[in-house]
């Protein structure tokens, strides 16, 4: 089989892991910090049932107790009347999505409000797991990588045919070298690196390394 006919299913195979990557663990930019995010959803259903448990997932082991006694806090607030309510439920929320991202190693930037414009992919990700399938995703993440990958060579490629005209014309076609093979390093890096567990303690790792050339 040709090259050029190997490449639809290494897309497929690379989008495939880097979708699972996403949704093994909500990312930092997602919307954990909206209010009508996962977090916050889950927080609503646990303060109106009385329950703990539903938010607990969302934070590490050792976060546990500080969740428990912020519900316990809450809970006890909430029965003094409707401004109270609110209160109570906001400064719940707010904790909740602090700890949340802490155990992320995310910075929390505040509590979003509903409607706040979220990543395409983040939206496909949820998508996916309400509908049963991630063909949608896989297929706006194939397509967007597709060309990225594709852009990148075609200028590298052009460039190359004139890297001895002169030194300007080798230092374009090297800085289009770099950026075609770093983009695909960083899709690598993508596939090959396990997302970040809420229950691992270890500290998330930073960006991939770049190859230096």
């Amino acid at each position: 089989m040709r090259t050029h006919q190997r490449i639809p299913k290494l897309l497929l195979l690379v989008v495939t892991f880097v979708g699972a990557s996403v949704m093994a663990a909500v990312p930092a930019g997602a919307h954990c910090d909206t209010q009508d995010g996962p977090v916050v959803s889950d927080a609503k259903a646990a303060l109106a049932a009385g329950d703990v448990a539903p938010v607990l997932k969302w934070v590490r082991p050792a976060d546990e107790a500080e969740i428990r006694a912020a519900f316990a806090k809450a809970v006890a607030v909430r029965s003094d009347g409707d401004v109270a309510r609110e209160l109570a439920d906001t400064w719940f929320f707010e904790t909740l999505v602090r700890v949340h991202r802490a155990g992320e190693g995310a910075p929390y930037t505040g509590l979003k409000p509903a409607g706040t414009t979220l990543d395409p992919a983040v939206r496909l990700s949820d998508r996916a797991l309400e509908t049963g399938s991630v063909d949608p995703l896989v297929s706006a993440l194939t397509s967007h990588l597709a060309d990225g990958l594709r852009e990148r060579f075609r200028k590298a490629s052009e460039l190359q045919e004139h890297v001895g005209d002169s030194v300007e014309a080798g230092r374009a076609y090297v800085a289009a070298y770099v950026e075609f093979v770093h983009y695909a390093e960083r899709l690598h890096q993508a596939v090959v690196t396990p997302a970040h567990a809420h229950g691992d303690e270890q500290v998330p790792a930073g960006p991939p390394k770049e190859h230096a050339h």
